[in-house]
């Protein structure tokens, strides 16, 4: 498998504060050892267990703020190991890594309680970006239905309603609305955004933000509705329910 590094293009910033704990449940050895060095590169302090029942015994003994979790583990696969975590009430995030990649593995890999899914082979810039983007979700970020206003999102069968009347989100616009969802009466700037649900470390001088919001906005303020999606100027934008 071939992954590409950071390093490839000069040194990966480093996270500022603390290091975040992390545990890598992973039992291919090279693909360990290269997330290992390039996320202890990064500022992660990275625990990594080559089973699934090791990664268990971590998850529950150890105070972690994150797990990387492949799905094909010895002793205990990973979908297994996120269910017990879950059932413990371990509410950490959980990114999944595997090398299937159809919708319904996917699928299965959040209902198990995992909180993003990263196929195989990955870049490690894209890594990075997802960890540093959970990192940052809410803490209810375990919510499985998501309400707004009139807006309603259910996050496993990845529909949207307003009112009671479906809503047909591409995959990018469902992920940038979800994003707007967990943080309602927010400014959320371009830059934001661009890192957040689009993963780009490295903004670019682009209008793409622009150019989603505006088809988000039709498929989302019909007309004669109150309009939810706002533009702040000079800052950005903001999904508001009218008082």
């Amino acid at each position: 498998m071939t992954m590409t590094s950071a390093h490839e293009h000069g040194a990966p910033e480093r996270l500022p504060g603390p290091s975040p704990r992390l545990l890598l449940i992973e039992d291919d050895d090279s693909i360990a050892a290269e997330v290992v060095e390039e996320l202890t590169t990064r500022g992660y302090d990275v625990t990594r267990a080559a089973t699934g029942v090791e990664g268990l015994d971590h998850a529950c003994a150890g105070q972690f703020d994150l797990m990387i979790v492949d799905r094909m583990l010895p002793e205990l696969d990973g979908l297994t190991v996120i269910e017990s975590v879950r059932a413990q009430r371990i509410n950490i995030p959980v990114l999944v890594l595997s090398a299937l990649s159809a919708v319904d593995d996917r699928v299965s890999g959040l209902k198990a309680g995992g909180d993003d899914y990263l196929t195989k082979p990955f870049a490690m810039e894209e890594l990075a970006a997802r960890l540093e983007a959970l990192l940052r979700r809410p803490t209810d970020s375990r919510a499985t239905m998501l309400r707004v206003g009139p807006l309603e999102m259910d996050l496993i069968e990845r529909t949207v309603f307003r009112n009671g009347q479906e809503i047909d989100l591409l995959p990018r616009e469902f992920r940038l609305l979800e994003y707007m969802m967990r943080r309602p009466d927010t400014v959320l700037t371009r830059t934001m955004l661009l890192e957040d649900v689009w993963n780009y470390r490295f903004v670019p001088q682009t209008n793409l933000v622009d150019v989603h919001i505006g088809k988000l906005r039709r498929k989302i303020d019909l007309p004669g509705e109150p309009p939810l999606i706002h533009s702040i100027r000079g800052a950005g934008f903001s999904l508001r329910v009218p008082g």
